[in-house]
């Protein structure tokens, strides 16, 4: 049990890096479109490679928040509905959508990891003003996909405990079935 607390640690620690990676990103973006509007304005130099790196940055940044988001139970899902439902049988409906969605995730990670590498294989540059690897943007899609796949596998184990515990109860107050994640 200590070898699962410490990687469970591990795995938070680096979804909260990954966030405030992100944070960073968006500071940036926004401080660089800034100058470069004041560039193009005032000192008439425009600054073509702001527009690519900002698209690259938010591409970055959705990936690597999306498991927090989802620690933190923030992705949209249908309050309306499972509010309506007994403790038990919204734990289950909830460990329905987490297996599906860790399996939706782990083929994200899968073909996001084969792309990846047959880009960095081929040498691949994009087609644009900074002619990047085209693997170094890409990546990010196989590395948020693989945190998001932990994340939906966690909660899905912790929802599967909500559910054993109020069919154990006999379906007890809605109040103790939160599982924490």
């Amino acid at each position: 049990m200590k070898l699962v607390r410490k990687l469970v640690t591990i795995f938070d620690r680096t979804i909260d890096l990954v966030t405030i990676l992100a944070g960073i990103l968006l500071v940036f973006i926004t401080l660089i479109i800034g100058v470069a509007i004041a560039s193009r304005y005032f000192l008439n130099r425009p600054m073509g490679w702001v527009t690519e790196i900002s698209e690259y940055s938010l591409l970055y940044i959705t990936f690597l928040v999306a498991a927090w988001v989802l620690k933190k139970e923030g992705h949209v899902k249908m309050d309306i509905v499972l509010n309506r439902l007994n403790p038990g049988t919204e734990s289950m409906t909830n460990v329905i959508t987490s297996a599906i969605s860790a399996i939706v995730c782990f083929i994200l990670t899968w073909y996001g990891a084969k792309v990846t590498w047959e880009l960095f294989q081929t040498g691949y540059f994009t087609p644009t003003l900074l002619e990047l690897p085209k693997f170094i943007i890409i990546a990010i899609i196989f590395i948020g996909s693989f945190l998001l796949f932990i994340q939906f596998l966690r909660r899905t184990y912790s929802y599967w405990g909500s559910w054993r515990a109020s069919r154990d109860k006999g379906q007890g107050s809605r109040a103790n079935h939160k599982p924490k994640l």
